[in-house]
């Protein structure tokens, strides 16, 4: 795991952040690991909340949190990856507020959101069935919030399912919205804004708002892995 997260080319990620408003980092877990992650979503006491879709309007479809201990899996990758990412997050504060205001460590940063109330876990497995999307949206669970996530592919697309690639809108002021369908494979991972990313325009730099969301899917069954690096209210 931890591997595989050094592998990457993190100045190229840094770069496509910036230039593209996300990165894809290539396969970060192998097929038995995403077996393993899916085989978990039957068990209620592995999750802490259950969310239906249909009935917040969110879509369609269905989405648990975990509870804590976090699966190994689940923890390795989020330690890792939010090691790798604060540098850049603390970049784009500094461009857009001159601040730094991200620890180096994940526990470091933990204790500012528990310190402010935000104490649950928020890592998540998603499940999409034949119909299945989900809506635009930006993952902010309190006052706390990290600026960039990841999603990992767990399902083979064009065998498990088809369609569901999924999508980023950023919207630049006074400009009509930007929209990327990406498509991943299994087990490969993207990294990408929670709710905004800065551009260098003629008087500076200023934000661009960014939302994400899954295309529908036209037949299977999809799952996928979330880690949002804040804790949840």
């Amino acid at each position: 795991m931890n591997a595989r997260i050094k592998a990457i080319d993190w100045e190229r990620v840094a770069a496509e952040l910036d230039g593209h408003g996300y990165s894809t980092v290539g396969q970060v877990l192998d097929a038995a690991q995403c077996a393993e992650l899916v085989a978990l979503y039957p068990e209620r006491a592995r999750f802490r909340s259950r969310v239906v879709m249909e009935r917040l309007r969110f879509g369609a479809g269905e989405y648990k949190y975990f509870a804590r201990p976090l699966p190994a899996i689940v923890q390795e990758l989020r330690v890792a990856l939010y090691r790798r990412l604060a540098p850049i997050a603390n970049r784009w504060a500094e461009r857009l507020d001159g601040k730094s205001p991200y620890p180096p460590s994940l526990a470091s940063f933990l204790g500012v959101c528990h310190a402010r109330g935000q104490t649950k876990p928020t890592p998540l497995l998603l499940r999409y069935d034949a119909g299945g999307y989900n809506c635009l949206h930006q993952d902010i669970y309190g006052e706390i919030v990290f600026p960039l996530q990841f999603t990992c592919l767990l399902s083979t697309p064009g065998t498990d399912y088809t369609g569901g690639e999924f999508i980023l809108v950023e919207q630049r002021p006074r400009a009509q919205s930007r929209g990327e369908a990406i498509a991943l494979g299994q087990g490969e991972g993207i990294v990408f804004p929670n709710r905004y990313r800065p551009v260098a325009g003629a008087r500076g730099d200023y934000r661009v708002n960014v939302r994400h969301g899954v295309s529908t899917i036209r037949s299977g069954t999809r799952y996928a892995l979330g880690i949002i690096f804040h804790d949840a209210k």
